[in-house]
């Protein structure tokens, strides 16, 4: 994973390469698309609960917001989780932002 930052900005974002090894969803930058690879069990309790929302491996998330907590669209739903259940789902890069 390489780190950008931009000219006109002191945030760097993390940028992962599409097609390569899973990556936490925290990781990624707003904007990237993904395919869910596993629900790690380190989620606690919120793993059951995120799988019976529709986050399984191989459904499409968009990451919306990163901060505070991480906001992103699984097919249809929109999902609010902290950084450490973000943390726990791990999913392949599918697009990068523009």
């Amino acid at each position: 994973m390489s780190f950008v930052r931009s000219a006109f900005s002191s945030k760097t974002s993390h940028v992962t390469l599409p097609g390569s090894r899973p990556v936490p969803l925290s990781a990624l930058a707003e904007g990237t698309r993904a395919i869910v690879v596993e629900v790690g069990a380190q989620a606690g309790g919120s793993g059951d609960r995120l799988l019976a929302l529709g986050v399984t491996p191989g459904a499409t998330v968009q990451v919306l917001q990163t901060f505070p907590g991480v906001v992103f669209r699984c097919d249809q739903t929109e999902l609010a989780v902290e950084r450490g259940v973000a943390g726990a789902i791990f999913v392949r890069v599918q697009e990068i932002p523009s």
